[in-house]
């Protein structure tokens, strides 16, 4: 039995802590300092941690209120944040069921079926995806603006456009979704068969709820990629309207005015939606890895 000495045991405690409080403030110092210009008088990013005179003014543009000031000032809010704040969750949840409805049929299929071509097709799949997107932005563009004068819900400027260009990268999650699919028994497969079940109830009520695990992670991983692309928002987003919050943001950015305080605090929004998906996935992981001990 090994026995462990008070010191030695304390020194460890205080040096594991010590540890964790450094690499804590590391990683919270830069979110710090954005908080701190969202709260600090006009648009400077040098001064204070703690503003010394803190005002709500950037939160208040960022909600799209109007901002009175000291002096009687009347301060507009310069962009639409909220509303690209929506967009940017729309095209996150559309993009993140769109994939992981492709992604975990198409796992099963190719982990379950055996039919002829399927380990060429997953080859080829998996080369075709080893090449980033932004490589075919210009090809992209070209096909938008193209399929625009057929419909302008394809073109260029469309929302639709872009959710389509996320489905595309769903080879990746089809891959990690099929190992975790090849990882499940067999027998699951005849236990179903002999009790009557097709295929579609097999996969409906035996392998779903077990992949409720890995289908949070693939959901998160998406929506968090979609909230934070810029490339392929920026190329196929042009109206003020239609911008997501990542694209939106460089406007606040430009050769005449650089409006930090109002960009801080619309930083910070862009990060609440990410929170609260990860937040109820992370309830939905923990019910799911629960649900799939107690069966069998």
């Amino acid at each position: 039995m090994i026995v462990e000495r008070p010191r030695d045991l304390l020194v460890k405690k205080v040096l594991a802590h010590g540890f964790l409080i450094l690499f804590l403030t590391v990683i919270m110092f830069p979110f710090l300092m954005i908080v701190s210009i969202s709260f600090r008088e006009g648009n400077f990013t040098i001064g204070d941690l703690i503003p010394r005179d803190p005002t709500l003014e950037h939160w208040y543009l960022a909600f799209g209120l109007d901002y009175t000031r000291a002096d009687g000032t009347v301060v507009n809010p310069p962009y639409p944040v909220i509303l690209w704040m929506w967009n940017s969750i729309k095209l996150g949840l559309m993009a993140a069921v769109g994939v992981l409805v492709i992604s975990t049929i198409s796992a099963y299929a190719f982990s379950r079926i055996r039919f002829r071509g399927r380990t060429g097709l997953l080859d080829a799949l998996f080369i075709i995806q080893m090449f980033p997107t932004t490589l075919a932005l210009i090809a992209l563009y070209a096909i938008f603006d193209s399929m625009g004068e057929v419909s302008p819900s394809l073109g260029i400027d469309s929302h639709v456009s872009v959710v389509l260009v996320y489905w595309s990268g769903v080879v990746l999650h089809i891959w990690t979704l099929k190992g975790y699919f090849d990882g499940i028994d067999t027998a699951l497969d005849k236990a179903a068969a002999i009790d009557g079940a097709t295929p579609w109830q097999t996969f409906r009520f035996v392998f779903l709820p077990l992949a409720v695990p890995m289908m949070a992670v693939v959901f998160v991983l998406v929506f968090i990629g979609a909230i934070n692309d810029y490339p392929i928002a920026s190329v196929l987003i042009r109206s003020e309207d239609q911008m997501t919050l990542a694209v939106g943001s460089r406007l606040y950015l430009n050769e005449f005015k650089y409006l930090w305080g109002d960009f801080a605090a619309a930083a910070i929004l862009s990060g609440l939606p990410i929170t609260v998906v990860f937040l109820i996935a992370q309830k939905y992981l923990v019910s799911g890895l629960s649900d799939g001990a107690v069966k069998g």
